[in-house]
């Protein structure tokens, strides 16, 4: 055997963890906390990322429409590839996937920090997204193949529990960061902890010991969903201000639309179909997809909408960061509490309706309230603890209703739309903000929460429409 095949048959297969460690009755709370890295990591790099815009705007003298895009090209990437990376881990092993995702996440981290251009900086979240999707695809596959099953919920509120941190300590952790070292320090951050991961990954994370036969992969099903999204958020983005004629949004929202049919109608005669159709039949399902894309949009626009706001008004990032950090803090408190809080005779459906109704009080609040700090991170953190009662609900719902044959797929279906959710709550609160910015900066603001309250409505009713 050559020293080159000798070298690529190392890279392509799953090592071992020392027999010690095979052997120890505890070993599955290693790889527990292993896959935490990665669950941390990625909400940290997600609510982290909006707080480096006005210093991108500045340096590369870009406008809000463009920088936009360091968020949408990863939140993008990520959408398209969460399900067919998933089945690709299935077939090659979960944990040499997850292994090269960190690689390549932590890899692309350092060329985002060093990037000259805002160019290079989004190509390089792209590339940043591939290694995200091999994490996040593997994530709960991981945890749920290390622990025993009567200690499966435990170890997945850890993991979840790992999200709600990262997600909570990233605008604080991206003010500081900005104020002081500056924004190629968001992505630098990620550079320890990736490499930490990758080192515990190698030795703590077991085997994959059942694999999926080899399927072949919907490209054509992949090139029109990516189509779609991309030319829908590209779309949002022109109309915000971007700098191409006003002609080209057009265009590009009836591409959207027409990819969007055409992904539709392949995947009903398509012999491996990135989406079963047939799901989204079930009443449960479509609706809880609706509540779960408003749920993360009515989530993730404040995280773009508060740090524009704030340093536009004066303020530094770390203010602003302070003041954002309630939104995620309150979410992570209701997602994890809620469970013990309320009621345990109060059914999913009640839980879902008391979350979207809440939030929607709080965004009408947002719009009457008097325009101080104080308030506003009173508003944002009822607005978190009413969408952390809202989102584990309603996520409940949706995988209740889908058979257990296909429950990867549907949480496959869950994270694209959520990805999706996400997405579209950057780019519509971007072209809110340009479309109502007046005399004043609170007029963006204003538009923008109502665009939010919007969203907000519907996850109520998706939560009123769902089976009881």
């Amino acid at each position: 055997m050559s020293s080159a095949s000798g070298w690529l048959g190392a890279l392509s297969r799953e090592r071992a963890r020392p027999a010690q460690l095979r052997e120890w009755p505890h070993a599955w709370w290693l790889a527990v906390g292993t896959v935490c890295f990665g669950a941390f990591m990625g909400q940290l790099d997600a609510s982290i990322v909006t707080l480096t815009y006005r210093p991108l705007r500045a340096e590369f003298h870009a406008s809000l429409a463009g920088v936009q895009w360091v968020s949408l090209s990863y939140l993008l990437a990520l959408t398209a590839l969460l399900i067919p990376v998933g089945r690709l881990a299935d077939i090659h092993g979960r944990k040499l996937t997850y292994l090269y995702g960190f690689m390549v996440f932590t890899a692309t981290s350092a060329v985002c920090g060093v990037a000259p251009s805002l160019g290079v900086l989004i190509s390089s979240r792209v590339v940043q997204a591939v290694g995200a999707a091999m994490l996040q695809a593997n994530s709960v596959a991981l945890v749920a193949t290390s622990a025993p099953p009567h200690r499966m919920r435990a170890a997945l509120g850890i993991q979840a529990g790992a999200q709600a941190t990262g997600l909570a300590l990233g605008p604080t952790v991206g003010g500081l960061l900005v104020s002081t070292l500056g924004w190629r320090w968001v992505f630098g951050i990620n550079i320890p902890v990736g490499v930490l991961g990758v080192v515990a990954g190698i030795y703590l994370l077991p085997r994959t010991r059942r694999r999926a036969p080899t399927a072949a992969l919907d490209r054509s099903g992949l090139l029109l969903l990516a189509t779609a999204t991309t030319s829908l958020l590209l779309g949002i983005s022109v109309a915000s201000g971007l700098s191409l004629p006003g002609w080209v949004a057009l265009a590009l929202l009836g591409i959207s639309a027409a990819a969007a049919v055409g992904f539709i109608l392949h995947q009903r005669r398509a012999a491996a179909p990135l989406v079963q159709l047939a799901l989204l039949r079930t009443r449960a399902v479509t609706v809880g997809l609706l509540g779960a894309l408003c749920g993360y949009l009515v989530l993730f626009g404040p995280l773009v909408l508060i740090p524009v706001v704030l340093t536009d008004g004066g303020f530094s990032e770390l203010h602003a960061g302070l003041v954002l950090t309630a939104l995620p803090a309150g979410f992570a408190l209701a997602a994890v509490g809620a469970e013990r809080l309320l009621p345990r005779s109060w059914t999913d459906r009640t839980r879902a309706t008391l979350g979207a109704a809440v939030s929607i009080v709080v965004l009408a609040g947002l719009l009457t309230a008097p325009p101080t700090t104080d308030w506003l991170v009173t508003l944002l953190a009822l607005l978190g603890v009413a969408l952390g009662t809202f989102t584990p609900a309603n996520n409940t719902l949706v995988m209740g209703a889908i058979p257990a044959q296909s429950a990867a797929t549907g949480g496959g279906l869950v994270n694209m739309t959520r990805s999706l959710g996400t997405a579209l709550g950057v780019a519509l609160v971007t072209l809110a903000l340009s479309l109502g910015s007046g005399h004043h900066i609170l007029d963006g603001l204003r538009t923008a929460v109502l665009v939010l309250a919007a969203a907000a409505a519907l996850t109520l009713l998706s939560a009123r429409l769902s089976v009881p």
